[in-house]
């Protein structure tokens, strides 16, 4: 694996512009700024209330089995911005020189901030305003704190080359059978397709997004991202259920050739098992991001789910990956065969072993002599 370079560690310059944190050990030289962006893995993450322990894992379970180097875009409430410095700090020099960080603040540049921090869950509508405040970011991976990546971000990064002329973001379907699709029985408003997008994980191109001229329901011409946005939640404000995201289906109800749809195991979620297994290319291939909403990691209802993110949650950084993380992790499956997410066992375990094994080949076989522990 690529080693990285050196993590920012420190206290900010400015209170009102979030700086990349570093900590330059001896023999180390500064060369991160000489760095094009584009040589870095861009991704976000919206946290505020509860979510400093999930967030945490997800950015952990990104730094374990990456590649390239990551630049974390950690938007939260001030009151969590010194417990994320306090948590990336606790983890070992091997892994934290694999990233970078920002911590930023909530901010929202158009219309009442109050009416979009309150919109469906806190904070989430701050994703809606990436492509305006990270303006140097040429391309960002964003994500809900309730994501794990079972395989390298690179993989998904990778899709970014798919896009065609007028592809600006990436999505997958919110489910794959209309009869039993949310959007498909319930939505009061346009959505994308015949199921809607969910918006858990969505890779995005900032520069077409910040240069494109949007259609839309509210005049004859085109509008940017920015315009676009506060008028159209007021244009849908009593329509719309789960905030942002329905937003985004809007958008792109008009916009559709500006969609780029990735198969349901890069965002895969309870829907795609609760009801039977519905996502077949999770079937095939594996779960590639899983997506933990409703709570799952949190409650009992889908074991499955709760078992891989503790089993990353309590992993130890320095200890081998398939003896403290990925058998324990099948001892646990154990537990869950009587669910009907839990009879598939294969599906969630197929494709993190793929992944521990190439991250083992890396640092084990192709590095032989190193002093690289696993």
């Amino acid at each position: 694996m690529e080693s990285g370079f050196p993590v920012h560690l420190g206290p900010p310059v400015s209170q009102d512009l979030p700086q990349i944190k570093h900590l330059v050990r001896p023999g180390e030289q500064k060369h991160l700024k000489n760095l094009p962006s584009l040589q870095w893995m861009h991704l976000a993450v919206v946290a505020c209330g509860d979510r400093l322990e999930e967030t945490v894992t997800m950015l952990k379970s990104a730094v374990l089995f990456s590649n390239r180097k990551l630049r974390f875009h950690v938007f939260a409430e001030d009151s969590l911005k010194p417990e994320f410095e306090k948590k990336f700090q606790e983890w070992p020099s091997s892994y934290t020189k694999k990233f970078e960080y920002n911590i930023y603040p909530i901010t929202f540049s158009v219309g009442n901030a109050q009416e979009w921090k309150k919109l469906f869950k806190p904070c989430a509508a701050q994703r809606l305003f990436l492509p305006v405040i990270l303006k140097d970011v040429d391309s960002l991976l964003y994500v809900d704190t309730d994501v794990l990546f079972l395989r390298p971000i690179d993989d998904i990064w990778r899709f970014l080359k798919e896009f065609n002329s007028t592809q600006l973001a990436a999505m997958a379907p919110e489910h794959e059978i209309p009869k039993i699709g949310w959007y498909s029985r319930f939505a009061r408003h346009p959505y994308y397709g015949t199921t809607g997008v969910n918006s858990g994980v969505m890779l995005m191109n900032l520069t077409r997004i910040r240069n494109t001229q949007f259609k839309n329901s509210m005049i004859p011409t085109g509008l940017t991202w920015e315009e676009m946005l506060y008028p159209l939640y007021q244009k849908y404000k009593n329509y719309i259920t789960w905030g942002d995201q329905d937003l985004l289906n809007i958008i792109f109800y008009f916009n559709p050739e500006y969609l780029y749809v990735f198969p349901c195991q890069w965002n895969y979620r309870p829907d795609h098992c609760m009801y039977g297994s519905n996502c077949k290319g999770a079937e095939t291939d594996g779960i590639s991001i899983l997506h933990g909403n409703r709570g799952v990691y949190h409650d009992d209802k889908q074991p499955t789910f709760k078992a891989i993110y503790e089993v990353i949650r309590d992993f130890p950084f320095e200890d081998n990956l398939f003896q403290s993380l990925f058998y324990p992790l099948q001892s646990k499956f154990l537990d869950t065969v009587h669910t009907l997410c839990g009879r598939i066992p294969q599906v969630f375990l197929k494709q993190i072993e793929k992944t521990m094994r190439k991250v083992y080949e890396n640092r084990v076989v192709v590095h032989v002599g190193a002093n690289h522990r696993f």
